[in-house]
């Protein structure tokens, strides 16, 4: 436990991001609000979106910009030149109620899960949610539906799996055809607090869970592998960084808190920490998307 350090802090870290270009960690804080950056060491690197919350998922794009999502849809954020837009605020001519985690499509593009914020501030059930694939001229195709609760996901390596965290429920496995399309959805791990979720060079799936203080591996035939102990709390979400690609970074939260939001109640507290840690085998390098945005 002695290997982990602990660089940032806040109330409910959950969304994460390495900025391999500008040697940088982005987190979101949903409770707090905004999107801060840290170097390797902790060192502050800048904030900005502070008045916005529940911010659950973070990625790059190849200009430099930050996108993130949350109430509203997708933003976009430049953190050299203060320029910010929406990237997406609307489905279907719909406003967007929320979107939770996003990945790459391998073609400048981004897959991404809605979720239902409103009923998550209330505290309340909430309503199934649905994947979706952004082009990179901004084409939306619906890939799926029927899904309590969509959060991490990751595309493979190979370009032919796909998984989503069903927050309550577990880990689905997909088939991806050669139009980027999902079929063939299977229950990969039964899981009842799935959260964020990241691929090593090997193709083992890392998953987090809310009330999990380890990382479920699991091989890409789906067989069980040793968990990775950490000294967290729980864990929402991981990303791998570093020039080796072998530093893991994770944000911890009480072991508590998710069931706290769940059910309705408040966070006050700033026991939510951004731990960087060490790992055996590289993880797979998260490219950025190829959005041109104005």
């Amino acid at each position: 436990m002695a290997e982990f350090a602990k660089i940032a802090s806040g109330i409910y870290l959950e969304g994460l991001a390495v900025d391999h270009a500008r040697d940088v960690i982005w987190y979101s804080d949903v409770i707090a609000g905004g999107i801060h950056g840290v170097k390797p060491d902790g060192t502050p690197a800048g904030s900005f979106n502070e008045g916005r919350m529940w911010t659950g998922g973070i990625m790059m794009n190849a200009d430099g910009a930050v996108l993130s999502t949350g109430e509203g849809g997708i933003m976009w954020n430049n953190p050299d030149t203060g320029k910010s837009g929406w990237l997406l605020d609307s489905i279907e001519g719909q406003p967007i109620n929320g979107i939770n985690e996003m990945m790459p499509d391998g073609k400048g593009g981004i897959f991404f899960g809605t979720n239902d914020i409103e009923m998550v501030i209330q505290g309340a059930e909430t309503r199934p949610t649905e994947l979706w694939r952004l082009t990179a001229d901004r084409e939306l195709i619906k890939l799926a539906d029927g899904i309590g609760f969509t959060n991490g996901l990751m595309f493979d390596a190979a370009r032919n799996r796909f998984y989503c965290n069903d927050t309550f429920k577990g880990t689905w496995g997909f088939d991806v055809t050669d139009d980027l399309r999902l079929e063939n959805r299977a229950l990969f791990l039964d899981k009842e607090d799935a959260d964020g979720m990241c691929l090593d060079a090997q193709g083992t799936v890392w998953i987090t869970g809310f009330r999990s203080n380890f990382f479920t591996r699991l091989a890409p035939d789906g067989s069980r592998l040793a968990d990775f102990p950490t000294p967290a709390g729980s864990i929402t979400q991981l990303r791998f960084g570093g020039a080796d690609g072998r530093d893991v970074y994770f944000n911890s939260v009480p072991a508590d808190g998710g069931d706290t939001l769940k059910d309705g109640g408040e966070i006050t507290s700033a026991n939510s920490f951004l731990f960087r840690g060490r790992s055996e085998v590289p993880g797979l390098k998260i490219e950025p998307a190829r959005f041109s945005l104005a």
